[in-house]
């Protein structure tokens, strides 16, 4: 996150047709406390619902109810206070907190039949001093031909770790930055590994060393280019753990006039889900995430959703990015939002999206 919005900073201190959906059960998935690993314990979900704060309840005034209940709030909630927790103590790239994350993630993979990309989920970066890796899966394709073109759905989990105290805490704990877009990615790939509702393949990646300068991305988007990947969409998410205030859209694209994607996740939602913030294209924040780096090597249409516009969360790399402060029927909806914006674009006969 610290690419994406950086310039922001900066300034602020100067002055066709929805596809049908399948149906799941979320009762029949296991939850975030049954999933384990030798060396990480897992909390369990808090049962205890969080309220929907009044900014959410008037982005979607047009919607309350999503046409998919798929996530929750209590779902989304346990898995983002174990992502932000002084457990994984910031979750620096190459060290002992990240690791953990790691660990997490797999399980979560593992137990949604999610299959590794590679010959595991860890994809080692090659730009990166300390050992550290992307987490990616996959899910095929039901296409024969359609399966050959590839979606990525991809977050970043990497955060800056340790920092100067205040208060007596230390502990950059990144629950927007990034435990929230990490959180959307695992719901999203929790939805398509048990639906397997998706024509063309569904890539979902967790990067590492964003905060370095997005060389998790570059790596693999290097990495699958020297592949001839048929990379048709890359859709990443960077802090959605608040709701934007007083927009009639939900969430913004990074780039959003430079392709048609806003127009058309806003059809399969069937609301204004996506929108254009002007503040956005001012800073050229479709540079500075994990989608630039896959626009460059394949030039494709790869854009980045966010609900912080820095009117709506004071803790940019902070220690006080905890997760208390997260808005998890928030998430849930956005996740609940997205599932038929997959579904759409994975299964069209023809790559409908496409740069302006």
């Amino acid at each position: 996150m610290k690419y994406f919005f950086q310039v922001l900073v900066l300034s602020i201190l100067m002055g066709c047709g929805a596809t049908k959906l399948k149906q799941i059960d979320a009762d029949s998935i296991p939850k975030t406390s049954e999933i384990s690993n030798e060396s990480v314990a897992v909390p369990p979900a808090d049962t205890k619902s969080t309220s929907v704060t009044e900014s959410h309840k008037r982005t979607n005034s047009k919607s309350s109810t999503s046409k998919i209940q798929f996530s929750d709030d209590t779902r989304v909630k346990g898995i983002l206070n174990f992502l932000a927790s002084d457990e994984l103590e910031g979750r620096d790239s190459g060290s002992e907190g990240i690791e953990k994350a790691a660990q997490f993630i797999d399980g979560i993979f593992t137990q949604n039949k999610i299959a590794p990309y590679f010959d595991s989920y860890r994809d080692t970066l090659s730009n990166f001093s300390k050992s550290s890796y992307n987490m990616v899966g996959w899910v095929e394709g039901n296409d024969t031909a359609l399966k050959n073109e590839f979606i990525l759905i991809g977050a970043h989990y990497d955060h800056i770790g340790r920092i100067e105290s205040e208060g007596g805490d230390s502990i950059a704990n990144g629950a927007n930055d990034n435990a929230s877009g990490t959180t959307t990615v695992l719901e999203l790939a929790r939805y398509f590994g048990n639906a397997k509702t998706n024509k063309r393949s569904i890539i979902f990646v967790l990067f590492s060393a964003e905060e370095k300068g997005l060389l998790g991305s570059k790596h693999l988007a290097e990495k699958l280019k020297a592949q001839n990947l048929d990379l048709y969409l890359v859709l990443n998410y960077e802090m959605v753990g608040v709701p934007l205030v007083d927009k009639e859209y939900l969430t913004y694209a990074s780039g959003y006039e430079k392709s048609n994607l806003g127009q058309i996740c806003n059809t399969y939602a069937e609301q204004e889900l996506v929108g254009f913030l002007p503040t956005a294209k001012k800073f050229n924040l479709f540079q500075r995430s994990d989608n630039y780096p896959f626009f460059e090597a394949f030039n494709v249409p790869a854009h980045t959703f966010c609900t912080f516009d820095f009117t709506n969360f004071d803790h940019y790399h902070k220690v006080g990015d905890e997760a208390d402060l997260m808005d998890f029927e928030h998430m849930a909806y956005l996740v609940n939002q997205f599932i038929p914006v997959v579904e759409g674009v994975a299964n069209t006969p023809r790559k409908e999206v496409k740069y302006n």
